[in-house]
Formats: structure tokens, sequence, C-alpha cells
């Protein structure tokens, strides 16, 4: 959230996640856990590959 990639997630109680990219984007189901662990990975490696090009 602190590099704007993600505004909100919040877990459903069917076990979904619904994510926000930004405040005015539409919401974006997530199946599950797994789901969202790959979503947690892209964003790790979006803010590595960011600092790799600024240094």
């Amino acid at each position: 959230m602190h590099h704007q990639l993600l505004h909100a997630a919040v877990l459903a109680p069917t076990g979904q996640w619904l994510i926000q990219h930004r405040t005015e984007s539409p919401i974006h189901v997530l199946g599950g856990p797994t789901a969202m662990v790959d979503l947690a990975a892209e964003i790790q490696h979006r803010i590595r590959t960011t600092r790799n090009r600024t240094r």
C-alpha cells in the first residue's frame, strides 16, 4: 500500500478476498488464500524491480 500498488484488501466471510488497487478502481474478487499469496508475490516483485531501477 505504501507504493500505491494496492488500496484495500478485505477478507470476505466466504474466504474470498476483495481487493481494490486504487480508490477509484473497481473491486476485484480473489478466489482464496492462494490467489492472495500470488498477489502479494506480484506486489513484492514490483517493489523490488522498482527499487533496482532507482539505484
